[in-house]
């Protein structure tokens, strides 16, 4: 199998001759305002690391530029969010820019786009004291807000697809750790937006993954999101779920996931024949049906790439 061969069976649950490896690290912002630098840098770190397939970076557009959040102390001021519409310079640039990546990748490997849920996007620009002081003192006028968001988030995806040539989304879904929202309360405020983006871009692609995040390292409320579908599931073992088989029944899809990606955990320190070990007893705990080998979130800058590249080697040897 090639790599792109490789990864779209473990996509659709079939056996691969090896474990697709995929690991991911922020772009350096000395890249983002050029666009031919920064595909060229994406294109850089496929070859360096060796891995299968690339979950591209959306930095420099995170956060949603409405002008109704600059300065907002109110959530009536919510109402005021309108979609940006799909020529938006926000919408076009990440997608002109990511055509970019994708050809410098020259077809030698599946790629998905980081799409943070609407109500992240929100937060990028407010902070999460602001969001929880909004949603609490109006949902509706949150929830109007994040489905407007959602309208231009599917004008995205579709761009992203259709004309980028992604194969797919990285569709990170936050807000639920347990001391956030009741069950109740996410079900209600956060999925319909949630899903919304997610059901639209199940309709323009067979190849998406959902990434349960647990950035903020508290625990999710994972039952919130028992009926999120997508082929693949990056989900926090080091938060969440310990044990790879568990995570395959539980969510009942390919799993992506293995090391814990925090500074000073074991993939940063680890040597390099620990890390082969490693990297073996993830793959005979997952399998070559239904395991994607890579990290609980982004890898910080400070890793030195090499060791990327030892877990990748190791794994197409296996």
């Amino acid at each position: 199998m090639n790599k792109r061969e490789r990864v779209i069976s473990a996509f659709h649950g079939r056996e691969t001759d090896h474990v697709p490896v995929c690991m991911w690290q922020h772009v350096s912002q000395r890249f983002w305002n050029d666009d031919d630098a920064f595909a060229a840098e994406q294109a850089r770190f496929f070859k360096s690391t060796d891995v299968d397939f690339m979950k591209l970076s959306g930095d420099g557009f995170f956060g949603w530029p409405s002008p109704a959040l600059q300065g907002i102390s109110a959530a009536k001021e919510l109402y005021q969010l309108e979609p940006l519409g799909e020529n938006h310079p926000f919408i076009r640039k990440q997608i002109e820019r990511t055509k970019k990546v994708v050809a410098a990748l020259n077809g030698e490997c599946v790629s998905l786009y980081l799409v943070f849920v609407p109500l992240s996007c929100i937060r990028l620009v407010i902070g999460y004291p602001m969001m929880m002081k909004l949603i609490r003192e109006d949902p509706e006028a949150m929830k109007h807000a994040c489905a407007a968001v959602a309208e231009d988030q599917k004008a995205l995806v579709r761009g992203l697809i259709r004309e980028s040539g992604v194969d797919g989304i990285f569709y990170s879904v936050q807000n639920g750790e347990q001391t956030r929202f009741t069950a109740g309360e996410y079900g209600s405020w956060v999925m319909p937006s949630d899903r919304a983006v997610l059901e639209y871009a199940n309709g323009l692609s067979d190849m998406n993954a959902i990434h349960f995040c647990a950035w903020e390292e508290i625990p999710n409320r994972l039952e919130v999101w028992k009926d999120y579908r997508a082929p693949v599931v990056s989900w926090s073992r080091f938060f969440d779920m310990m044990d790879i088989r568990k995570a395959q029944w539980h969510f009942g899809c390919t799993v992506w996931g293995g090391f814990d990606n925090r500074p000073g955990s074991f993939l940063y320190t680890a040597s390099r024949v620990e890390i082969e070990k490693e990297t073996a007893r993830l793959i005979e705990q997952g399998g070559k049906r239904g395991y994607i080998l890579g990290a609980d979130c982004s890898l910080h800058g400070e890793l030195p790439e090499e060791r990327i590249r030892w877990v990748a080697e190791a794994a197409h040897r296996l």
